[in-house]
């Protein structure tokens, strides 16, 4: 997470640690003062560490998700130009395919719209057949199968849109699956699906419409370069389909690891987003949502955007993840902060910059790579029930806190070094 605040940068590490204080520091102290006569009983039996974390999972993050759910809601609307935008550009683009009779270049010609429209059905059918594992009912599976498509096809366009002309980063994926999901669980409400099976068939539109979204920008990306390099389209297609099967059967493996490890969505996986799907779809489908929290997490959030406040969505991310993860994303982000300064006052020109930040990007995106790899070491370990303290006699460090402190420290040091020593290189060899 340090790697994460370094890349993101120290205004929005800033932002998503001002969420974590907000909900660690004033709400959690009201929330255990409030519940104070149902605390005295536990209080013998466990420790503060322990209540505290127990009301936080069943306050403080019902709030979180509200302030999510709004945030995410806002950045569509906020956006809402670009997406009608890129909704009418993708419908002109299917009406005029095909009808001109002159012969299409080589850089401009795409897949043929049958093949396409071809796959697209046995698509459809193959999700159809799943759904009806999850549901136990053919219409409900058909249902769900129909509002994936719709979903999928109308946010791919809006997500490729947006990518393209903006940027990866205002890919809004959060707000077109939470769109997905509401609509998708207020469906099934209404034909009659309930309980475990229709939560289940609502994650599954959910996710697979937010896999679409976050390939579509993805793709486009990939297609940008691909023109400028003179490509042909329908060869990248097909290497894209090729990249996303071949990555949906390794993940697999990953994923079910790291769940069968740690377990998705405990403080060492918070996953925000996942949370506030599955929060949401047991909330209107199986009817489990602590509603009035949730609701106050709303307001919170519209409190915020009527205040000008930066980024709502970043702020009830904060408050949902464990406080030592935003406290490491924050210290990321300020390291950055020191970096730009030291920059700014030895870079001579724009590529003395570009080296600095190109180096400090590498090393934050190799720890965030490295930590993702030995989490999934680490939890096959566990998986495999291999305990490597008793094989090669390893020391218990749990007394030695400061330790991690010190590992802590020399990233840091490292982060804001390395970049430094190379720009030195770079000015060196250019002499």
């Amino acid at each position: 997470f340090l790697g994460v605040g370094y890349i993101i940068g120290f205004r929005l590490a800033a932002i998503t640690f001002s969420g974590g204080v907000f909900g660690w520091m004033f709400l959690m102290p009201i929330v255990l003062f409030m519940m104070g006569d149902q605390l005295a009983p536990f209080a013998d039996a466990h420790d503060w560490m322990t209540i505290a974390k127990a009301a936080y999972s069943s306050t403080v993050k019902q709030i979180a998700v509200g302030g999510m759910l709004v945030g995410a809601f806002y950045t569509l609307f906020r956006m809402r130009k670009n997406l009608a935008g890129g909704l009418s550009r993708s419908i002109q683009d299917i009406r005029s395919s095909g009808k001109s009779g002159e012969q299409t270049s080589r850089i401009d010609k795409d897949a043929p719209l049958g093949m396409t429209l071809l796959a697209i059905g046995m698509l459809v059918i193959c999700m159809v057949v799943l759904y009806q594992s999850f549901s136990h009912q053919w219409g409900s599976a058909i249902l769900a199968a129909v509002v994936m498509a719709f979903a999928g096809f109308i946010f791919a366009a809006v997500a490729g849109y947006l990518v393209g002309i903006i940027g990866s980063s205002s890919n809004p994926i959060s707000g077109l699956t939470l769109s997905t999901l509401l609509i998708a669980a207020l469906l099934m409400v209404l034909v009659g699906m309930k309980g475990n099976p229709g939560v289940a068939a609502v994650l599954g539109v959910a996710s697979v419409v937010c896999c679409v979204a976050g390939v579509a920008g993805d793709m486009m990306q990939d297609w940008k370069v691909g023109y400028l390099l003179g490509g042909t389209p329908w060869r990248m297609q097909i290497g894209g389909l090729v990249g996303v099967t071949a990555a949906s059967l390794v993940m697999v493996i990953p994923i079910m690891l790291l769940h069968q490890a740690n377990g998705i969505g405990s403080d060492a996986l918070p996953a925000p987003q996942a949370g506030l799907m599955a929060m949401m779809s047991k909330g209107i489908v199986a009817g489990e949502m602590a509603w009035p929290l949730v609701i106050a997490g709303m307001l919170f959030a519209v409190g915020l955007i009527l205040i000008n406040a930066p980024s709502p969505m970043l702020i009830s991310v904060g408050m949902y993840l464990p406080f030592n993860t935003t406290f490491a994303i924050f210290m990321g982000g300020l390291i950055k902060f020191i970096v730009d300064k030291l920059a700014e006052k030895k870079c001579a020109n724009e590529q003395e910059t570009s080296t600095v930040e190109n180096t400090g990007l590498l090393l934050a995106s190799g720890l965030v790579a490295g930590e993702a790899l030995m989490g999934i070491i680490l939890a096959a370990l566990v998986v495999a029930q291999i305990d490597l303290q008793a094989m090669v006699g390893l020391v218990n460090f749990d007394g030695f806190w400061w330790l991690g402190v010190l590992v802590f420290i020399l990233l840091g040091y490292v982060l804001i070094k390395f970049p430094l020593v190379e720009l030195q290189n770079k000015k060196k060899q250019s002499r």
